[in-house]
């Protein structure tokens, strides 16, 4: 379980960093879509395979995927996973606001990048990646109030 004394990583450190390089940004989305990751996986562990978590974890996989590409296109070596292991949330109502307030803060995430001067590929990935988000983040608005 993650304490309050962890290092900031994720959306969270991109959003409070000053002076981001593109080594910085590939980083805290790595990063991000790995915690996204593990929170839905605790999820699920917790709460049983139901959406709209099912559906999104693939879909943070193939994230995942996306930004290994760009680091081995950027020849930049790939951080380890030190992805915290994270508490269950205490009942479904907070899975799902977990689950939206991850999406929020990886949308602002990329709106950040977004406004930087980047490679092309870079900036086709992360619009990619925000889309989804955004797309995750509407199934967490609409899927709130009950479980499939």
């Amino acid at each position: 379980m993650a304490s309050a004394a962890t290092v900031l990583s994720g959306a969270k450190a991109a959003l409070a960093d000053k002076d981001l390089t593109l080594a910085d940004m590939l980083t805290y989305a790595l990063q991000d879509e790995r915690i996204a990751r593990t929170e839905y996986q605790v999820i699920l562990d917790t709460f049983g395979s139901s959406r709209p978590f099912s559906n999104i974890i693939k879909a943070e996989e193939s994230h995942i995927r996306y930004l290994l590409d760009l680091f081995a296109d950027s020849k930049l070596t790939v951080p380890s996973d030190d992805t915290a292991k994270l508490a269950a949330p205490k009942d479904w109502a907070s899975a799902i606001e977990a689950g939206r307030q991850a999406e929020i803060d990886n949308i602002a995430m990329y709106d950040r990048f977004l406004a930087q001067n980047l490679p092309a590929d870079v900036r086709q990935v992360f619009e990619q990646l925000k889309a989804a988000s955004q797309n995750h983040l509407r199934a967490f608005t609409n899927n709130g109030s009950g479980r499939n």
